[in-house]
């Protein structure tokens, strides 16, 4: 018997948050039985998917996930590496030297930044004190923190104060995340002085890129950054059709990095 692939593993995934979004909750026995494996299989499924805050493990199966807590920073910063990284080399190959920009906080923003490693020259203006440590030594790269509030959990700067330092600036472009993409096209995340912040960057910036890893596209999370309409690029590893569609009836470039 074929060992799945990580393809098929990640389609069951995704199947098994969408039936549980759809029905509230599902069984193991239920699961086995539409997707074709063993209730052993489903379990461990359940598992992974759990650890990934995108359902809740109930007794017998699961249901879906409140959408109104993020993983710890440690347990983000784990997920996607390779897909991370994937990301963030295409995101840091957009920018032309010369550039100004913003770099706003998450995972995928540190990937992004250990690929502008060598680059110059650059003005980055970034409120993530992780990317501060990345690129504070490089000669090529003024770089320039944000004012304000630090959230000891993740090293944000977050807040009225950091909002105001960036209303300072008007950059060529700005690279952000988000932690949850809707089928929709609509981004969002958890926390609303995160958002914020980051709607701040969108306004001051001539060009917003996107970057997510497409585990985004299977999680809820309760506070709306902006929409498609609101973005000129998204940079992921792969794009369903439906959003695909969704990109070119906005004008929005797409740039997968495993299209596979």
């Amino acid at each position: 018997m074929t060992e799945p692939g990580p393809a098929d593993i990640a389609t069951r995934h995704a199947r098994i948050v969408e039936l549980a979004r759809e029905a509230g909750s599902v069984s193991v026995e239920d699961l086995a039985t539409t997707l074709g494996v063993t209730p052993q299989t489903i379990r461990k499924d359940l598992t992974l998917l759990e650890r990934r805050t995108l359902i809740t493990r109930v007794h017998g199966g699961a249901t879906a996930a409140s959408g109104t807590a993020n993983l710890a920073y440690a347990e983000r910063r784990e997920m996607a590496v390779a897909a991370k990284a994937a990301i963030g080399a295409a995101a840091a190959a957009l920018v032309p030297d010369g550039s100004s920009l913003f770099i706003n906080i998450g995972t995928t923003a540190e990937a992004i930044a250990r690929h502008l490693v060598g680059r110059r020259p650059l003005m980055v203006i970034t409120n993530n004190l992780n990317v501060v440590d990345i690129l504070a030594d490089q000669p090529g790269i003024e770089l320039i923190a944000a004012g304000g509030r630090v959230r000891p959990s993740d090293r944000a700067i977050v807040g009225a104060i950091a909002m105001d330092f960036i209303r300072g600036f008007k950059v060529d472009v700005a690279l952000i995340g988000a932690s949850s993409i809707e089928p929709d096209g609509d981004f969002l995340d958890y926390d609303v002085d995160e958002v914020r912040v980051a709607q701040t960057i969108i306004r001051n910036a001539r060009q917003v890129i996107l970057a997510v890893d497409a585990t985004k596209l299977q999680r809820p999370a309760p506070v709306r950054i902006g929409t498609l309409a609101d973005i000129d690029c998204l940079v992921t590893d792969r794009v369903p059709r439906h959003l695909h569609d969704l990109c070119v009836a906005q004008s929005v470039r797409v740039v997968e990095t495993d299209p596979a």
